[in-house]
């Protein structure tokens, strides 16, 4: 069993034909995600990827023609806001926005909007989710891990990426990994993801990549102390980083003391929480 996604998952990718999401489509097809259409306005009636994609204008006609049920959001940060309203109003259940640079303030309005709504929505600034062997949906690499029964959560990319394989090297693999992205207004938080996990028979173990900024982390500690009986792993980002330095993305900075990583270790640990120092390290540490 995979979290919140699985083969059967009907996705579509807004935009599409754009150069990203053309791209990144074609690294998800050839994983086995179910792309079932592409939405981009003002070119409906296109097929893409080499005919095997039908494009349409909106992605209300999209899921009544294809029954659609998850979106992927490659469009510029600019028009993000008005992609997820649309999916949402068109009843998607689920929607996984890549696009980086999102206005807090747009960001702000459609997480008020889509809380009145059966859509959940992880990122932006995500990579993605990836269940193993089965479906991904966003631009984490499909090589670099293989099924098994450690959930992984993240909100950093590329260190998401350089955990997977290490545990991989290591002979581990994952039963979800689900990128919630690192911007300071976000969709699924640290705690849903993880009670999802909890509640997921495949995941045994679980895998938690925090950085700098916010306190998304402390609330996880605490989360996790009270309410999660797997084995958890926490690795944090950002050691080294100088109070009001940013890194790589708009919820990774530390502000007056507040949000710096030793100040998440330190909640880990007063939970009982194994902590990596760095990737290599996550694998030493899973219960085996």
């Amino acid at each position: 069993m995979s979290i919140l996604v699985n083969k059967n998952t009907k996705v579509l990718v807004q935009g599409i034909t754009g150069h990203e999401g053309q791209f990144h489509s074609k690294k998800m097809l050839d994983y086995g995600t179910q792309i079932v259409a592409g939405v981009t306005p003002g070119k409906g009636g296109e097929w893409v990827l080499d005919g095997k994609i039908p494009v349409f204008d909106s992605v209300k006609t999209a899921v009544e023609m294809t029954g659609a049920d998850t979106s992927v959001v490659f469009v510029p940060s600019r028009f993000a806001a008005d992609a997820m309203y649309e999916a949402s109003n068109a009843g998607i259940s689920l929607i996984v926005c890549i696009s980086e640079g999102v206005p807090a303030s747009d960001m702000m309005r459609v997480h008020e909007y889509l809380s009145n709504s059966n859509t959940k929505l992880i990122g932006p600034n995500s990579p993605g989710i990836l269940a193993a062997g089965e479906t991904k949906i966003g631009i984490i690499p499909g090589n670099i891990t293989f099924p098994g029964s450690i959930g992984v959560i993240s909100r950093s990319g590329t260190l998401t990426y350089e955990v997977l394989n290490a545990l991989k090297s290591d002979g581990l693999g994952i039963s979800t990994c689900i990128g919630i992205g690192g911007d300071v207004i976000q969709g699924m938080n640290f705690i849903e993801v993880l009670q999802l996990m909890e509640d997921d028979p495949q995941t045994e173990q679980i895998v938690l990549i925090g950085e700098i900024g916010g306190v998304e982390e402390e609330r996880a500690a605490e989360f996790i102390s009270r309410n999660v009986r797997k084995p958890v792993v926490a690795m944090v980002a950002g050691l080294s980083a100088p109070s009001g330095k940013r890194m790589g993305h708009a919820g990774a900075i530390i502000e007056g003391g507040s949000g710096s990583a030793r100040e998440k270790i330190a909640a880990f640990e007063n939970a009982s929480i194994k902590i990596a120092r760095y990737p290599e390290e996550v694998p030493e540490l899973i219960t085996r």
